[in-house]
């Protein structure tokens, strides 16, 4: 089914595409079933298991999968450890506490440290070859506030600490996430993914002025780095609706939104549709409203969207472990059936 690749390329399709980010996972009877036998990190590193969960939102009638995986799983092969602990989430058993620390990261080979990641990869497309799977990463700015906060964090003090006050170590550290990032992303592509997405969730903290200086040239470098490859480039912000006309100067086929500002105001700040194709965004607690509410939600963004080619619904982040699976699939049927952008 190429209508989410189409749509990525700003080619017409015969309906709006959809999927959403975190579409495989708690909120789904299957997916609590499994890990009521195993752990986490057991799911994610078993590319047999991986497989079954990437394959979960299929019967919703999505029309792209996103490769289960944990953006936080190249720390592991740095170093860095990680665990998830019930209540509270990710923590990395050694985050990086020192300039030491930092200087001591090197890069590392992605078949050997990750490769159980695209062992999955690998096992979605064999038994899924219709359906466009999407591969992706933690953004380098992302990745370094985990690593340097050591799980989830507020303010991210020691983040922004080490930003301001050692400005070489960043850049130091940066570059091999960035790195790392590539590396991974293009294995994951060799290995059969039809699309990439980097996750910044965490880059809203930072001042527009910060991320023009310290972020966005690595992202830059990035997507740079991905344009052989010949398959659409997408990089998700949160709580950057005051900077995306910077996101222009991203070599990326795709920029997906968060659900804080309109979605047609959003697109012209990126460069309009005939520059890029966007994706978003509803608000993933729309998805909590009664169905008739929730309707006119998704209609709102369709709207906004006018129907021009290279639109991509979604959610404007993940979905949450209690959203009600039949709202989800209310949506995909509502979006597939949208036919005019007058009603």
């Amino acid at each position: 089914m190429a209508r989410f690749l189409d749509a990525c390329y700003r080619r017409p399709t015969d309906v709006t595409p959809v999927w959403f980010m975190r579409q495989a996972g708690r909120y789904q009877p299957e997916y609590r079933a499994l890990r009521e036998k195993y752990d986490l990190l057991t799911l994610l590193r078993t590319p047999e298991l991986a497989v079954q969960v990437t394959l979960l939102p299929k019967p919703l009638g999505v029309d792209a999968l996103i490769l289960f995986a944990d953006i936080l799983l190249p720390l592991v092969p740095l170093g860095l450890g990680l665990r998830f602990v019930p209540g509270k989430g990710p923590v990395l058993e050694h985050p990086l506490r020192t300039l030491d620390d930092i200087a001591r990261l090197r890069p590392f080979p992605i078949e050997e440290g990750l490769g159980f990641v695209l062992d999955t990869v690998r096992g979605v497309r064999a038994v899924e070859p219709d359906l466009p799977l999407i591969g992706f990463a933690g953004a380098p700015f992302t990745l370094a506030s985990y690593a340097i906060e050591g799980g989830g964090s507020r303010h991210y003090q020691r983040t922004k600490t080490l930003l301001y006050r050692h400005p070489d170590a960043w850049t130091r550290l940066m570059d091999v996430l960035t790195e790392v990032t590539s590396a991974y992303l293009r294995a994951q592509v060799q290995a059969g993914a039809q699309a990439v997405q980097v996750f910044d969730s965490w880059v809203g903290a930072l001042s527009p002025e910060v991320y023009r200086r310290a972020v966005l040239p690595h992202l830059q470098r990035l997507f740079a780095s991905l344009a052989d490859l010949g398959v659409p480039r997408i990089y998700f912000s949160t709580g950057t609706a005051g900077w995306l006309a910077d996101l222009r100067t991203l070599d990326a086929e795709v920029i997906s939104i968060d659900w804080r500002i309109d979605l047609d105001r959003a697109w012209e700040q990126v460069g309009g549709p005939a520059r890029v194709a966007i994706q978003g965004n509803l608000d993933p607690l729309a998805l909590f409203a009664p169905p008739e509410v929730l309707a006119q939600e998704v209609r709102a963004v369709l709207r906004r969207a006018g129907g021009r080619p290279g639109h991509i619904f979604n959610l404007g982040h993940g979905i949450l472990p209690e959203t009600d699976p039949d709202q989800v699939r209310r949506v995909v049927d509502w979006v597939h059936q949208f036919d005019g952008y007058t009603q």
